[in-house]
């Protein structure tokens, strides 16, 4: 008897986030982090279900917690989470709100949804590990162009700058929801602050990879993920 392969792939992520409905209006937000999410947890992050408690491992900060369905699909197809449970997302009984909790959800390092919190955190996790002399993690925040209208992230983005954050990666899905926008762009933003930014397609898996990766100097890194047409 044959059986139906286990849903641990990219092509995968459809049918996962499928199993999810009840939240149409969120769901074009849920996708603009498709790729961005599926390179971080597949080729960038060293965590798993196993290392979830390590001191050492990489934490991954979902400040766009708005639609987390892209979110649970992933933590899904690499094992967190049972598939079983996407089905029953937001279900008076489940652990899969609308929001994530991250009491309730094996895997999420912060519980989000109230937009503009997150990179402050990143901010204190990434000081927290650097003076309990841990070197080795990685902070990555993930966060919508629009939270950039909170003034949190003013002053989150010039305190990493000028304390030389280099474990610490802001990724910011630019879909032109921000309402006030910024002058050069949103990667300018950041080098101003002293960060490293790179701006690259939030649909290009190999383009995310890279600026994940290279070389940046002991600097905080801002990768900015377009997934709208220029103009």
């Amino acid at each position: 008897m044959s059986t139906a392969p286990a849903l641990t792939r990219y092509a995968d992520l459809p049918a996962l986030i499928g199993l999810m409905t009840g939240d149409e209006k969120h769901r074009i937000a849920a996708e603009s982090t498709r790729e961005v999410l599926w390179v971080l947890y597949d080729r960038v992050l060293n965590v798993s279900p196993e290392t979830a408690d390590d001191p050492d491992r990489d934490r991954f900060l979902l400040s766009k917690g708005h639609g987390p369905m892209t979110y649970y699909a992933v933590l899904a197809a690499k094992g967190f989470l049972d598939v079983a449970a996407l089905r029953r997302w937001a279900a008076f009984d489940s652990p899969l709100g609308h929001h994530p909790d991250r009491t309730l959800v094996p895997g999420a390092e912060i519980s989000s949804g109230s937009l503009g919190h997150g990179l402050g955190l990143g901010v204190g996790t990434a000081l927290g590990l650097r003076a309990q002399g841990r070197h080795r993690p990685r902070v990555v925040v993930l966060l919508g162009d629009g939270e950039l209208d909170e003034g949190s992230n003013h002053e989150a983005i010039a305190a990493a700058g000028r304390l030389g954050l280099d474990r610490l990666t802001a990724v910011v899905v630019d879909n032109g929801s921000a309402t006030h926008g910024w002058p050069g762009g949103i990667g300018e933003r950041f080098a101003r602050e002293g960060w490293t930014a790179r701006t690259v397609s939030g649909r290009d898996q190999d383009a995310l990879y890279d600026a994940l990766t290279a070389p940046h100097g002991r600097r905080p890194l801002a990768v900015v993920a377009r997934v709208r047409p220029k103009g």
